[in-house]
């Protein structure tokens, strides 16, 4: 079974059983409160998988952009009147689940993770750390995957990138040995060479900390290196890049 096909296999499996940005950071302290009370999918009915809903409101991850394109609007919730589109949080949890059951399947050093974009750079070198990666953040020199001659070639089996603009060297090499690729994706992002989308607001610090956050805390879970929330020893702040960081 090649890795690509693994994706619609975990599907099946798993089925039967810096700060955001200025316009993202103004509209949800703008619109916190109506946000609650506007977005039933985040009332207090709403059971949520792997952290609690306080912590899904502060990061704006289900926070999407006005612009939108047709191929991210099935994990669309709502579209307000403004015209901010709000992402299912229930599908993002979903994809989440699906995403650990489906990494759980490789060695921690055959994973790759990449950001060309600072907001994603300290959630990526700390995920590597969590869970033994391999990681590249900042700029993903050419010839990395695709060139054997190239003195910092790597051969890993999945990708994993924070942008499909950003991250489109790592994506092109990745397609180009074979290697299936997820990325995550905002509404007006176009998942070219793309196998799985993780659909989330890709762009604030706090939205992506969480994530990785998740995928590292989950992932340890499912390959039983912990039993529990408990014993997972980083907190969504150590994901988080800050001022401090980026002077780095």
């Amino acid at each position: 079974m090649s890795d690509k096909e693994k994706i619609v296999e975990t599907e099946k499996e798993v089925e039967t059983k810096t700060d955001s940005t200025t316009e993202i950071k103004e509209e949800t302290k703008k619109n916190s409160d109506s946000l609650n009370k506007e977005d039933s999918q985040l009332d207090e009915k709403t059971k949520t998988l792997f952290v609690n809903q306080d912590m899904y409101l502060a990061s704006g991850i289900y926070i999407g952009m006005s612009r939108k394109l047709k191929i991210m609007m099935p994990f669309i919730y709502k579209i307000r009147s403004d015209g901010l589109c709000i992402f299912d949080l229930k599908k993002i949890e979903k994809r989440i689940q699906l995403l650990v059951k489906w990494l759980s399947r490789y060695q921690p050093n055959e994973i790759l993770i990449v950001s060309r974009k600072k907001n994603g750079h300290k959630a990526v070198a700390t995920v590597g750390k969590a869970i033994g990666a391999k990681t590249v953040y900042g700029r993903f020199m050419p010839g990395m995957l695709s060139n054997p001659a190239y003195k910092g070639y790597i051969e890993p089996k999945i990708l994993i990138a924070c942008d499909p603009y950003g991250d489109k060297q790592a994506i092109e090499e990745a397609y180009k040995i074979k290697i299936p690729v997820v990325c995550l994706c905002d509404t007006y992002n176009f998942p070219r060479l793309v196998d799985f989308v993780i659909p989330l607001n890709n762009k604030g610090r706090k939205s992506i900390a969480l994530f990785y956050y998740i995928l590292a805390k989950e992932l340890l879970k499912e390959n039983k290196t912990i039993n529990g929330d408990a014993e997972f020893k980083y907190t969504p702040e150590d994901f988080e890049m800050t001022a401090e960081d980026t002077k780095l």
